[in-house]
């Protein structure tokens, strides 16, 4: 497991992040490092939830599928990631499932089959994308989740839930929370849930279905990421 610690690297994050927001808007993106750390030597497993007949939740006007959101922003997500030379696995990198022919017990395999796929792929962190949905229509925002005993786990989603609650689309700031998530207990490697929004709200369904936000929450998640490697974490406040 290759985790970055502190030490004059805060620097280095900023103008990483600096870098690759000059090269978004006026050229092609090309990181080639980040910190000291060799290349090749990390590893993004990213998980794009639900899939084949397990849409997830829906979207309260358009009747969108969590599933095919969750795809777009980790293909969107992939490319920052590939782009400054770090390597990605896909769990699945199409709208089907991964319970391959199995008749019965789908959710279960498909789950098992995310689970050797991490494993396999011994990789420094795992991100797992999804979309929310709350009773409540009036709850929007983007939130991250992470096992209680995942000291790096928390660490990742703090950055990350930090780089959320600074969109300019955030209405309010939201803590990482923990949860207790089969993606989150199946492996050691510090691993976040990436709630992008609520399907539920119709404010954030409106941004959620669009191509140009999709692409902003894919950034923060990969600002976060970087951040999080270049050892620029934070302790996010708590907050309501």
């Amino acid at each position: 497991m290759f985790v970055f610690r502190r030490k004059n690297l805060i620097i280095v994050s900023v103008l990483i992040i600096t870098a690759i927001t000059f090269a978004l808007c006026f050229g092609a993106l090309s990181v080639k490092s980040i910190g000291n750390y060799d290349k090749g030597a990390v590893k993004v497993v990213l998980d794009a939830g639900h899939g084949g007949i397990d849409g997830g939740v829906v979207g309260i006007n358009t009747k969108v599928k969590e599933s095919e959101l969750n795809l777009k922003v980790v293909k969107k997500l992939e490319k920052y990631l590939v782009n400054a030379e770090i390597a990605v696995i896909l769990t699945r990198e199409t709208d089907a499932g991964l319970y391959g022919v199995a008749t019965s017990n789908l959710k279960k395999k498909d789950m098992q089959k995310r689970r050797e796929i991490i494993l396999n792929a011994d990789p420094t962190l795992v991100i797992s994308v999804h979309m929310n949905k709350y009773s409540v229509s009036t709850r929007r925002g983007a939130q991250v989740f992470y096992k209680p005993s995942d000291e790096e786990g928390k660490l990742l989603a703090n950055s990350i839930q930090d780089s959320f609650n600074g969109m300019k689309e955030a209405t309010r700031p939201f803590s990482a929370l923990t949860g207790d998530y089969y993606i989150l207990n199946c492996s050691d490697y510090p691993s976040v849930i990436c709630e992008c929004g609520f399907l539920s709200n119709p404010e954030d369904e409106a941004l959620l279905i669009t191509d140009e936000y999709q692409d902003k929450i894919a950034y923060a998640i990969f600002k976060g990421i970087i951040n999080y490697l270049a050892g620029e974490t934070t302790s996010v406040p708590e907050f309501n």
